[in-house]
């Protein structure tokens, strides 16, 4: 097996998680934090929801390659969010919940550009979603981890 990392923020990473451990081929979700200030050695919930660090709320995908694409990954993020809300998912407003992708190699890049450019031909509204160097990720507390699983609920 060929596994492979995705990191996508668009908004609350609960919901986000549970959307994409429900896809074959994924074979773990991890929620955390990317984006933002990388000089300390853990970000907290409570430290990016003040805004202050820059972090998003990201779900880090690991999947096989040869169940699943990237470019399908890709399709379930544009579907997943509204890439046209800036700094924001419905009631969730912050530069935490902003529409992200964050790129692990070249090819990813690419993809994401070509998907993001697609996309933007469906869409009237300006797409404000990033496509960014994946940078450090940092786990998120455990009590967020398969939150929604946990918690026997489908949505946030």
């Amino acid at each position: 097996m060929k596994s492979e990392t995705a990191i996508f923020g668009a908004g609350c990473f609960w919901h986000v998680e549970l959307e994409f451990s429900k896809l074959p081929g994924v074979t773990k979700t991890e929620v955390g934090y990317m984006g933002g200030d990388e000089s300390g050695e853990e970000v907290t919930y409570k430290e990016v929801c003040t805004g202050r660090t820059g972090h998003v709320e990201v779900t880090k995908i690991e999947f096989d390659q040869k169940k699943i694409t990237y470019k399908k990954l890709l399709e379930k993020f544009w579907k997943i969010h509204d890439p046209t809300q800036l700094n924001r998912q419905g009631f969730d407003i912050g530069k935490q919940y902003r529409s992200v992708i964050f790129c692990t190699t070249e090819k990813q890049k690419k993809e994401a550009e070509e998907s993001l450019k697609e996309m933007q031909k469906k869409i009237k509204k300006k797409i404000v979603t990033k496509i960014e160097k994946a940078g450090k990720f940092y786990k998120a507390e455990e009590y967020h981890q398969k939150y929604l699983i946990k918690k026997g609920r489908n949505t946030c």
